[in-house]
């Protein structure tokens, strides 16, 4: 794994990624825009995270309701557009951001939508060091952004409460997923804008999973996702090669 300097005080926070994100604020809710992308994924990650909160909470998947009673964190939420869908759900959650700008986005939206989420600009390891607890913690497309990934799996896992789970989303770190998630779609179908990702930050899932090992979180599921050009749909798939997803537990105190 490329190294990566753990930057000084012990933050999470890459400052030209929250730049880079901050300016593009005023595109998350537009679906033809900046952020379609993540837009067209959102389906699959949410049904993705329903279905694994429905297992490990012994709920009825169909039930519109069945995150109902459920504390939840999307942590790196940007602008809410999966904070929102968890939250009709009936979660309770809170998007954090360090983003301010952000934030401000996704509190204008779900003021708009009438929908309660609890936002928050603030980082992983300062939910942590305040003692904030939560049945599920959500890392999505953003452990590739981090400056330190160690610290923001440690400070995510030590949030997860005992039973409860962590829920990550990421991009491997392979020559496919160069060709595919840089090459492919920043530079040639522009799916997204050019420099959204560094691909010496993409992890691998023998990463992921020995950084959330280390912190007291054991792998339980894990699945690829794969772009469908036929349905023009993302789904789930055995191919882990780009885009993937992992559910950790917590055990049981």
């Amino acid at each position: 794994m490329a190294s990566r300097t753990k930057p000084a005080g012990g933050s999470t926070v890459d400052e030209a990624e929250v730049v880079r994100f901050s300016a593009r604020a005023a595109e998350w809710w537009d679906p033809r825009g900046e952020m379609a992308m993540l837009h067209r994924f959102n389906p699959v990650r949410l049904a993705f995270i329903k279905q694994a909160a429905c297992r490990q909470f012994g709920r009825e998947e169909p039930r519109l309701d069945a995150l109902a009673g459920l504390r939840v964190l999307d942590i790196g939420c940007g602008g809410g557009i999966l904070s929102e869908p968890l939250a009709r759900l009936r979660a309770a959650v809170v998007g954090a951001d360090p983003s301010p700008a952000n934030i401000e986005a996704a509190k204008l939206h779900a003021a708009e939508a009438g929908v309660a989420v609890d936002y928050r600009a603030s980082t992983a390891e300062a939910l942590a060091e305040q003692g904030e607890r939560f049945d599920i913690v959500l890392a999505m497309e953003v452990v590739e952004h981090v400056a330190d990934l160690g610290l923001f799996i440690g400070s995510c896992a030590q949030m997860v409460k005992p039973g409860g789970v962590m829920i990550t989303a990421t991009l491997n770190r392979t020559l496919k997923s160069f060709a595919l998630a840089i090459v492919g779609a920043e530079y040639v179908l522009r799916w997204l804008p050019r420099g959204t990702h560094r691909w010496d930050k993409f992890v691998t899932p023998n990463e992921l999973e020995a950084a959330l090992e280390r912190h007291g979180l054991a792998v339980i599921d894990e699945t690829g996702v794969v772009y469908n050009l036929l349905s023009d749909r993302w789904q789930l798939a055995s191919d882990m090669d780009v885009n993937y997803m992992v559910v950790a537990e917590r055990a049981p105190s």
